[in-house]
């Protein structure tokens, strides 16, 4: 299929084709919101940053012992740019890929994606439940408790930051205002 440049439809409608689990589209949504206010921010393309963090975990649910394997395969069949492909398959690298994330994109992607998950459990233990009223001096405390979110893979967080040349801390407040931009969806 000749490369042509998906939609915001098309990657929604694909992303809910491949997954049906509430909680892994609120993620989805949470990705797609951060990346969108970091390009913005880094003034770079809103629209491709934003459907990159939409479908990066495209195979996660259908696929879950081929992660990062099955989504190039579903995106070239449906003729995505090898940019956007690359993007997806490089958030998984030293877990489930060996792409190494190169562009800016690709690095905040890599970065954002486990950030997202500690935010969200962050938030999800306040009174209010919400991102609205939830700062990184928050979020920095539970942080440091190794137990709290215990998924969350805080090494590639930091190598991430490294790779990025910008202080946790920093990430972190604008991770949390990039998800605030999309609280209504992610139920925050």
């Amino acid at each position: 299929m000749p490369e042509h440049t998906p939609t915001y439809d098309e990657a929604l409608s694909l992303f809910k084709e491949f997954n049906q689990s509430e909680s892994l589209l609120k993620h989805a949504y949470s990705v797609e919101g951060v990346m969108r206010y970091m390009a913005r921010k880094m003034g770079e393309d809103e629209e491709k940053w934003g459907i990159i963090g939409l479908v990066h975990d495209l195979d996660y649910e259908r696929f879950p012992d081929q992660h990062c394997k099955k989504s190039p395969e579903i995106l070239e069949e449906r003729g995505w740019p090898e940019e956007y492909i690359r993007a997806v398959v490089s958030h998984g690298w030293g877990l489930c890929s060996d792409v190494e994330p190169q562009t800016p994109m690709e690095k905040m992607l890599y970065t954002i994606d486990e950030l997202t998950g500690l935010i969200t459990a962050v938030a999800i233990i306040r009174p209010s439940k919400s991102v609205a009223d939830l700062g990184a001096k928050s979020v920095m405390k539970k942080w440091k408790d190794k137990s709290f979110a215990a998924g969350v893979n805080r090494s590639v967080i930091e190598k991430g930051t490294e790779m990025l040349g910008i202080e946790l801390r920093d990430l972190v407040t604008d991770v949390i205002t990039g998800m605030r931009e999309v609280a209504d969806k992610i139920g925050l």
